[in-house]
């Protein structure tokens, strides 16, 4: 097997390239890498240290050579080599609609999501510790809306966030979402109708599924309703 991803399951940004891999049909391995702390070996191919890494062993199979680092550059990488079925437009402004949606859900909502509500209460479980409900509920509720009501305005009503068609965009978006719905419960529907829709459909596609089942074992515990609160 040529392609290896370094990372680990509860990543989203692990999670986009898992997806994006499975929905072109690639086939590949992925290896478990535990960054708390980091390997030696993984510092050398994760200058930022930062998972995913992705390795091509049809280019280099043993240090920095034939890897390729950042979720982002790893999709663009996949995209190229494995062209079929697309998931950045080829219409030129679609495709550059499709990657800035794809930045602002890895890092405006990938932002609030993990270090606002995913780690206060899932890496202080983690530790043995009780989780840091006050900081999660107040990222929920005064930071989150912004990213929500930006998104749900892009989709307007569509199928896709881009075109007719699943994109990077919507990979993207969806595994962050994923990560909010892991430690606190489905989007407010009534309120986010399109986001809402977005994430459970896509949910049970088959490119999906199979990181979102190991992530699921992962966090046992039920999703905190802030929602409602």
């Amino acid at each position: 097997m040529s392609i290896v991803l370094y990372g680990a399951p509860l990543s989203p940004f692990v999670r986009k390239v898992d997806v994006s891999l499975r929905e072109k049909g690639v086939e590949f391995e992925l290896e478990n890498v535990n960054i708390l702390p980091m390997p030696d070996w993984f510092k050398e191919i994760s200058p930022a240290r930062r998972i995913p890494v992705l390795r091509d062993t049809t280019v280099g199979a043993e240090g920095p050579v034939g890897t390729i680092p950042d979720s982002s550059a790893i999709c663009a990488y996949v995209e190229q080599k494995f062209p079929d079925p697309p998931l950045y437009p080829e219409d030129p402004y679609a495709r550059g609609r499709a990657v800035w949606l794809e930045e602002y859900s890895d890092s405006d909502l990938a932002g609030v999501v993990g270090m606002g509500i995913f780690r206060p209460i899932q890496f202080a479980r983690f530790a043995g510790k009780e989780p840091d409900l006050a900081t999660a509920r107040k990222s929920y509720a005064e930071r989150l809306p912004g990213p929500l009501d930006y998104l749900e305005g892009e989709l307007d009503g569509h199928e896709f966030l881009v075109g007719g068609s699943l994109t990077i965009a919507d990979i993207t978006t969806v595994c962050v979402l994923k990560q909010l719905e892991l430690v606190a419960g489905p989007l407010d529907a009534s309120r986010w109708p399109g986001l809402a829709e977005l994430v459970e459909r896509l949910s049970v596609r088959p490119s999906f599924v199979p990181c979102l089942e190991i992530c699921r074992k992962i966090v046992q515990q039920d999703p905190i309703d802030f929602a409602s609160a």
